[in-house]
């Protein structure tokens, strides 16, 4: 096995955990609002997991790469120019899919879940277009959602999840799921920051990927031995 077909089995295999991990968190709290609400899409904890960054776009999308990179580790393809060539191609879906992944997570992380918003669990912005993936790219990136004491306005008498806490206390109040507000903060920040850690190391795989394929498309993609016992 030549070295550009050692690193796309390698590769395959780290695409296949990443899009396991990617699914597994997407479906994170579409479960938890099943669960809580007996049905979906009923007060979701955001809409951006509706959006499935991790199901399709680290996931659904990252799946030819991932099988024809595996495929690799026994010589099934991958071994010659057009093989190469073809994986790179798949890789540069995969990264699409790894970009669509990061700036979903992205713009979840900079906005929080519904309940601290004014519409507090309103979904009717919750239908999915580029206009929307971007509407808040122009505004600056904080975490205030999450860490300040609560995200909900104190005004808010009706909501029962505001909690009051002091700062100093906020690291044993807030990691704990000890109210609506909390539990829905904690699984939001903890799945889309995982899933812009699994979009940008797809990515960075993805583009090593498509570059030692142009570089098997040079060197011939079949390894010497293979080539001599035929």
């Amino acid at each position: 096995m030549t070295c550009c077909e050692g690193w796309t089995a390698c590769n395959g295999f780290s695409l296949l955990v990443l899009l396991l991990f990617g699914v597994i968190l997407n479906a994170i709290p579409l479960i938890v609002n099943y669960v809580d609400e007996g049905q979906f899409f009923e007060n979701p904890i955001s809409c951006f997991e509706w959006w499935f960054p991790g199901i399709i776009g680290a996931g659904v999308m990252a799946i030819p790469a991932t099988t024809m990179s595996l495929a690799a580790r026994k010589r099934a393809c991958c071994n010659n120019k057009t093989g190469m060539f073809l994986s790179s191609l798949l890789n540069a879906i995969t990264v699409i899919g790894a970009a669509y992944c990061l700036l979903v997570s992205v713009q979840a992380l900079a906005e929080g879940p519904l309940i601290c918003n004014s519409q507090s669990n309103a979904t009717s912005s919750c239908e999915f277009s580029f206009k929307n993936l971007t509407a808040n790219y122009h505004k600056s990136f904080d975490l205030q959602w999450f860490l300040e004491d609560s995200c909900v306005p104190p005004t808010d008498s009706n909501n029962p999840s505001i909690t009051n806490t002091t700062v100093s206390n906020w690291r044993v109040h807030n990691l704990h799921f000890n109210s609506i507000e909390n539990k829905h903060r904690i699984i939001h920040f903890s799945v889309f920051l995982g899933l812009l850690l699994v979009g940008i190391l797809e990515m960075l795989f993805g583009l090593s990927q498509i570059i030692i394929g142009f570089l098997g498309c040079l060197c011939g993609g079949v390894s010497k031995r293979r080539s001599q016992i035929v």
